[in-house]
């Protein structure tokens, strides 16, 4: 009998709700997603409770939850609305955001920029990657470890695994894979590895990835069967929406089959304010919901 598909997913950085009531409502938004495309798989998902699991990380790298409480309006609103309306794509491709997004990737190109562009959201996720990528009292290895531990149980049973990851969640999830690839070579296989908003194309964090400086196939993950990388238009995060001419190589090298890049908007709102870089908003959306319903699928 073939072992049941598992879902994992790592969310990016800042304070997240309580493991359990976070999963409950990242759960309730792909759901919803995959519903509007696959009723009968929405509920096979809803219904396979060990199907889906998240990666709560972040309390004990900022020592603290979030309330959900502040989350709640916004994804309640979120499962209400079908698609985003003209309000929102056109805040989303506004030239205010078009304007910010170069000023960011000028910062990404000549990081003297950075002090001088920075507010104090920017300087505080500075901060917190700094402290991941210095491994400050060894915080990004533990970080890592509490994501590859449910990576090799599920392997170890041969359950097929997708890995969700949204944000910096995606660096964490290529940095591990790697480190599974070389440093431990375990056989982990990640049949589908879905980014989304990640940040994975900026030059600042690929100089700052593990295996950045070997050549060849040591220089990446070698066990993804399939990447899809999914952007929201606006994105602040994603400056460079497109992976595949960064990651192409794998590809070349026979380490994965596809690398495939797609955009999408993400209409969540918070007290009437558009964030695209939710990751409620990415996980309701159709592009994600579709991704997500054809592998369970093909599963099945």
């Amino acid at each position: 009998m073939k072992a049941d598909p598992l879902i994992i997913y790592i969310p990016g950085l800042m304070p997240k709700p309580e493991a359990r009531v976070h999963r409950r409502e990242l759960l309730r938004c792909l759901v919803e997603g995959i519903r509007r495309i696959d009723p009968e798989a929405a509920s096979k998902l809803q219904n396979c409770a060990h199907c889906f699991d998240i990666v709560s990380w972040t309390y004990d790298f900022y020592g603290e939850h979030q309330d959900i409480n502040l989350d709640l309006p916004g994804i309640n609103a979120l499962l209400k609305q079908q698609d985003p309306t003209e309000e929102d794509i056109a805040e989303a491709i506004s030239w205010k955001r078009r304007l910010l997004r170069t000023i960011y990737k000028a910062g990404d190109i000549l990081p003297f920029l950075i002090p001088k562009l920075a507010d104090e959201t920017l300087e505080l996720h500075l901060r917190d990657l700094q402290r991941y990528t210095q491994n400050e009292n060894d915080v990004a290895e533990c970080t890592r470890r509490l994501l590859k531990i449910p990576l090799e149980a599920a392997a170890s049973v041969g359950r097929p695994i997708l890995l969700l990851a949204h944000s910096m969640g995606s660096v964490i999830a290529y940095d591990a894979l790697w480190q599974l690839s070389h440093d431990q070579q375990q056989n982990v296989p990640i049949d589908r590895l879905i980014t989304m908003g990640s940040p994975l194309g900026q030059r600042y964090i690929q100089e700052r990835l593990l295996g950045r400086d070997e050549k060849g196939a040591e220089r990446y993950p070698n066990n993804i069967r399939r990447w899809i990388n999914i952007s929201a238009i606006g994105e602040l995060t994603a400056l460079d929406m497109e992976l595949r001419n960064d990651f192409g190589e794998m590809e070349a090298l026979g380490l994965l089959d596809k690398i495939e890049d797609l955009d999408t908007f993400n209409f969540f709102r918070l007290n009437g304010v558009l964030n695209v870089h939710a990751e409620y908003g990415y996980l309701v959306n159709e592009v994600t919901a579709r991704q997500v319903r054809d592998w369970l699928c093909a599963q099945r």
